[in-house]
């Protein structure tokens, strides 16, 4: 689902702190927005920092290393390309305001104030199965 964009190659270039390509960023941008829109559709404003970050990995690791090292220092980064983090998922979750108590109306729209109902008799000789029936407290003893 594509929707307009939340960020421009200008926002990422301010991000990273340095020039971008645009037709790359432009790029990387649309698809961490879509990354996004998976999880809250559609995008509010607040969402611009987690799709800059998105479009940020992408762009700064854009051969996909996954791990490097120099000397005793390793840096391993879990995945390549954009992807959003656990942080980031919770944070969009919280953004679309969904995940509070809620209750489900089991009534018909047609049902009446009182609980009469209209009972299926069993049989032609079930006469206490016809209407009105009121609950179990009205139960033949039988």
């Amino acid at each position: 689902m594509t929707t307009s964009p939340l960020a421009a190659p200008a926002d990422l270039a301010s991000f990273l702190g340095s020039d971008v390509d645009e037709a790359r960023a432009t790029l990387l941008l649309r698809l961490a927005q879509d990354r996004c829109e998976e999880i809250l559709s559609p995008l509010p404003e607040a969402a611009l920092g987690i799709v800059l970050s998105a479009a940020a990995r992408g762009y700064a690791n854009p051969q996909g290393v996954s791990s490097e090292g120099i000397g005793p220092f390793n840096v391993q980064r879990p995945w390549a390309g954009v992807y959003l983090t656990k942080s980031e998922r919770v944070s969009l979750k919280r953004l679309s305001s969904n995940g509070g108590a809620f209750t489900v109306d089991p009534t018909p729209k047609d049902a009446s104030p009182s609980n009469y109902w209209p009972q299926i008799p069993m049989s032609p000789l079930d006469t206490w199965t016809n209407p009105p029936y009121y609950g179990d407290w009205d139960w033949p003893a039988v």
